[in-house]
């Protein structure tokens, strides 16, 4: 039987999304069986042998719908091992803390679970995307913009989650 493995994401402007169907689609081509989902809409992870959680940060924090699924399910997803991943500028950042900020946030905004792998990816901003504010808060921060997203690289984590999972795929 097919390890059945849930990608449960929350997006802004589709970016997370994207990278959420690129993570299926790797884990699909490895065997195993995935839906992926907005977390919104997700009323139970009880039939999955794995999740995935994926999410954008903004100024610093995940979108509060990661900190309402986790709460939400978290008896259940600490049955099963867990991955989780956010999306944002931190890897393009002049900063040399900001992937490691970034990476905290993640953790704290899962929290109680203990993840098996966790990373952070470069997004994309598309200023035409964005609202009158968050453009200005953009421009004020001095923040990239353009697609920074490495899919060689979020495949290569996605083709390691099995291994990291503890799932036999054929």
């Amino acid at each position: 039987m097919a390890a059945h493995i849930l990608v449960a994401y929350a997006t802004r402007n589709g970016s997370t999304a994207e990278i959420a169907l690129a993570i299926s689609k790797e884990l699909e081509n490895a065997g195993a069986a995935v839906i992926v989902s907005d977390m919104k809409t997700v009323s139970s992870v009880a039939d999955y042998t794995a999740v995935v959680i994926g999410a954008p940060l903004y100024m610093g924090s995940l979108v509060r719908e990661v900190a309402q699924f986790v709460g939400m399910h978290k008896e259940s997803l600490r049955k099963r091992p867990v991955a989780a991943f956010a999306v944002g500028i931190a890897p393009k950042s002049p900063d040399p803390g900001a992937v490691g900020q970034a990476t905290a946030a993640l953790r704290a905004a899962i929290d109680p679970l203990q993840p098996v792998a966790l990373t952070v990816f470069a997004g994309k901003v598309d200023p035409k995307k964005l609202s009158f504010i968050q453009r200005k808060m953009t421009e004020l921060a001095k923040s990239p913009v353009g697609d920074f997203r490495d899919w060689a690289a979020i495949a290569a984590w996605a083709r390691e989650l099995p291994g990291k999972m503890g799932i036999l795929l054929p």
